[in-house]
């Protein structure tokens, strides 16, 4: 739409999928009083999903006089920039940047640089002086917008759109309710429809395999799957919560899970995508799935006929197979807490350090007291159909001595727990072996030794 439709030909479309970056645009979007920007991948995002937001492309952030912006100045002057391609998406990203942390007063460093940009790829420039580019903006003069101007738009629009919620019809394709019995009430009448939420991979059906829907249901607005709720044993977060701001809220209680976060895709897609539409989506490489096993978390469907609250491992019946009921929607995932004596771990192994699909992924969490194992919990990824809960190495741990013997023993039983495939990430012997060193590299990390970072080398060098 915006290259064809609107002729924004700034707006790059290199990969369709959301893995490059060059097709990068910044959301706008009033949360209670004030304006949150988002970089995210408009080659995957429905257009009918940014109704009511302000949307930037690298045309639309300059001056009126043609004096560019900063974030495109420090882009020249640090000569970050050889082909052009990925050009405008880095732009885009540094923009986002710029307003939620330049405009803020807030430095920007090398390390905050390399993590917010991680979604964007360079073939050719290299990434250095692009990063030089980021930390050249607070030098230059600061460039602020009208965000009350934006504001009143925005609100005007949210007026508009919750009077056309009432005027909902089985004719619409597309349908956007704001409110949870709104939803529950459209997905009765549409039990076959398509329930999208940032896209992410729905949006690969589209560009990849030309795929169209009669029926869509966009939840991303609703109010109620958009909030975290705090309660005193867990927390509740909303399917429509973005996997961004739902790390923050796991990253809150669990500050070990921060690299893990950042290595979930790219910025842009975790601005997008939502917790509850990779759970529910089932895939067997879905990287939250096995951290939120290890948690011990609960699902909670939701139709007209009311709701069931289950694990989340009991979700899935087959490959992007659920119980789910035609009329229900997955609403909210219960994470538990952290209790006394808890020892979580989270490990991705991927041929790329960022924005890569895990060929493995592991969550340990085990309750360790005087030694004793007192109860253990353990989510796999890429070993199987679907996520899965490791239960014979649980019950290889469960009430042992935590010791080497113990270790090695459940290193063997994780090993012949699953029988993973070979595919293009990992021979089904890599995955099999790599298994059992995460497990051991868990204990290791127990008893406080030091870790070189593995995740970082290359598998097809090791395989």
């Amino acid at each position: 739409m915006l290259r064809e439709d609107l002729c924004s030909t700034d707006t790059k479309e290199g990969c369709g999928e959301g893995d490059c970056g060059a097709c990068t645009v910044v959301l706008g979007e009033k949360r209670g009083d004030a304006l949150t920007y988002r970089a995210v991948n408009s080659c995957i995002r429905l257009a009918h999903s940014v109704d009511g937001m302000a949307v930037w492309t690298a045309e639309d952030i300059s001056s009126a006089d043609g004096k560019l912006h900063p974030v495109q100045e420090a882009m020249v002057q640090c000569h970050a920039s050889q082909c052009g391609f990925c050009t405008p998406g880095f732009v885009m990203s540094l923009f986002a940047m710029y307003q939620n942390h330049t405009c803020k007063g807030q430095a920007i460093s090398r390390e905050l640089a390399q993590r917010e940009l991680s979604g964007n790829l360079c073939r050719c420039t290299g990434y250095r002086p692009i990063l030089d580019a980021a930390q050249m903006l607070e030098a230059l003069p600061l460039a602020l917008l009208d965000e009350s101007r934006l504001l009143q738009k925005l609100e005007l629009l949210a007026h508009v759109s919750i009077g056309l919620e009432a005027d909902l019809t089985p004719e619409i394709g597309y349908q956007s309710p704001v409110s949870l019995p709104s939803l529950l009430k459209i997905r009765a009448a549409h039990p076959n429809a398509q329930i999208v939420a940032g896209t992410t991979d729905v949006g690969l059906w589209v560009t990849k395999q030309h795929r169209q829907f009669d029926q869509i249901i966009d939840v991303t607005r609703v109010a109620e799957l958009r909030r975290i709720e705090d309660y005193p044993q867990h927390i509740a977060i909303g399917a429509a919560v973005t996997l961004n701001d739902a790390f923050h809220a796991l990253i809150k209680d669990r500050p070990q899970l921060g690299d893990f976060a950042a290595r979930f895709a790219g910025l842009p897609v975790r601005n997008s995508g939502t917790l509850g539409g990779n759970v529910a989506n089932g895939s067997p490489i879905g990287d939250s799935m096995p951290l939120l096993i290890a948690l011990k978390s609960n699902v909670v469907l939701m139709s007209v006929r009311g709701h069931r609250d289950m694990p989340l491992e009991q979700l899935y019946t087959g490959y992007r197979k659920n119980v789910m009921a035609a009329d229900e929607v997955l609403a909210w995932i219960k994470v538990p807490k952290p209790t006394q004596g808890e020892f979580l771990r989270i490990y991705k192994i991927s041929k790329r350090f960022d924005d890569d699909i895990s060929a493995i992924c592991l969550g340990l969490n085990l309750h360790i007291d005087k030694g004793i194992v007192i109860k253990a919990s353990i989510g796999v990824g890429g070993v199987a159909a679907t996520p899965v809960r490791a239960i014979k190495t649980e019950a290889a741990c469960a009430g042992k001595d935590w010791s080497k013997a113990t270790i090695d023993h459940a290193m063997e039983v994780l090993r012949a727990e699953f029988s993973p495939i070979s595919d293009m990430r990992a021979s089904s012997a890599y995955r099999t072996q790599v298994l059992g060193n995460l497990l051991q590299r868990y204990w290791l990390e127990s008893q406080g030794v030091q870790h070189i970072n593995l995740e970082s080398f290359n598998l097809a060098d090791h395989e």
